[in-house]
C-alpha cells in the first residue's frame, strides 16, 4: 500500500503509551525531520521521509529499542522514548514527525530473528571521514538519478535505509527500488507492503 505524504497529517498523534502496545518486531519507524542532514536526504529524494529505523522488542525487559544507523556514530540501539523524543545529536524535541510502519512481508515470514542477529552484529559499527564522504556522493548520485558506481556501493558504511534493506535481505524480504543512487527511506515508505500503523507524538 506504501505510506504516503499524507500520513503525517491524516493520522493523529499519539502518545507513546498508546502506540506502543501495536509495535511488533520488525516495524519501520519512519520519520521526517528538519534538521540539517535530514534536509539533505529530502533534498536528494524529493521526499519528507528522511530517517528509517527498525523497532524491536527485547525480550524480559518489556522494552521496545529503535535501532538505527545515524551519521557520524554508526549503527546503535535506543530506548524508543528517547528515539521518539530527540535526535541523535540530542536536539530536543525531535524536530519533526514519526510513523509506525509495517511492512508485510517482513510480519508474514516465518522468521526474523536473523534480522535482529544482522543488526546487533552490526551495533557499534563506526564512520571513518571517508565512508561519510562516500555516503554524501551517493546522496548526489541520487538526486541525479544516475546509477551508483560500484566504487561507491554501500559495504558497511550504510546510510539508515541502506541498513534497513540489510536487516531486511536477513528474512528474505528486498525494499524495492530503481537501483538508481541509493536505497532511501523514501524507498522504503514506497514499498507497496508497508502500511502506517500510527503516528508518535513527538513533542
Amino acid at each position: 500500500m506504501a505510506v504516503e505524504e499524507s500520513a503525517l497529517t491524516e493520522l493523529k498523534a499519539q502518545p507513546l503509551s498508546a502506540v506502543a502496545p501495536k509495535i511488533q518486531n520488525g516495524d519501520i519507524l519512519l520519520c521526517s525531520a528538519d534538521d540539517p542532514f535530514s534536509r539533505l536526504i529530502a533534498w536528494s529524494t524529493k521526499s519528507p521521509w528522511t530517517h528509517v529505523a527498525l523497532a524491536w522488542r527485547w525480550p524480559g525487559v518489556e522494552r521496545i529499542l529503535a535501532v538505527e544507523c545515524v551519521q557520524q556514530l554508526g549503527v546503535r540501539a535506543v530506548p524508543i522514548e528517547r528515539f521518539i523524543s530527540e535526535t541523535s545529536g540530542g536536539t530536543h524535541p525531535y524536530p519533526g514527525k514519526i510513523v509506525l510502519a509495517r511492512n508485510q512481508a517482513v510480519a508474514e515470514a516465518k522468521d526474523i530473528e536473523p534480522i535482529l542477529a544482522f543488526a546487533l552484529t552490526s551495533l557499534g559499527d563506526r564512520f571513518s571521514p571517508g565512508e561519510i564522504a562516500k555516503i554524501a556522493m551517493r546522496i548526489a548520485f541520487g538526486r541525479l538519478a544516475r546509477a551508483m558506481p560500484k566504487p561507491l556501493r554501500a559495504k558497511n558504511e550504510f546510510i539508515c535505509s541502506e541498513f534497513i534493506d540489510r536487516c531486511y535481505r536477513k528474512a528474505g524480504v528486498k525494499i524495492p527500488w530503481d537501483g538508481l543512487g541509493f536505497i532511501a527511506p523514501a524507498d522504503v515508505a514506497r514499498d507497496p507492503r508497508l502500511n502506517a500503523v500510527a503516528r508518535f507524538k513527538t513533542r
